[in-house]
């Protein structure tokens, strides 16, 4: 799993539950900046698992995570077990006091690794 700041810990919280619950082992990426990113880290983390789940606090369209799939895509293509999956905000405004609600939490990313697993 690709994720950056604050919203690691959220990936963190998501790895140990499929851990607990499926068994599963995931690796969790923080990438710390976004340009430039650290690709050869990224790359060799898919090419080993051959998954991977982008995740962010920003909504879905246009935003970092869909220029870092594409990029993983384009590249490690023969090296994908499933799908590239990305998890992120919806692509509306929202007001501050439903923060809670619009990030992606734990629960969000946990079902996208079990559809990344059993795909």
């Amino acid at each position: 799993m690709v994720g950056w700041g604050s919203h690691v810990r959220v990936l963190l919280s998501s790895a140990l539950m499929a851990k607990e619950k499926l068994g599963v082992n995931c690796e969790v990426i923080d990438l710390r900046k976004v340009l430039p990113w650290d690709y050869d880290i990224v790359r060799n983390s898919v090419r080993k698992t051959g998954r991977m789940i982008v995740s962010h606090e920003a909504p879905i369209t246009c935003g970092v995570g869909a220029e870092i799939s594409a990029k993983i895509q384009e590249d490690c293509f023969l090296h994908l077990e499933a799908p590239i999956t990305r998890v992120a905000g919806y692509d509306t405004p929202f007001p501050h006091t439903s923060e809670s609600i619009y990030y992606p939490g734990r629960f969000k990313v946990f079902e996208a690794i079990k559809k990344v697993i059993n795909y």
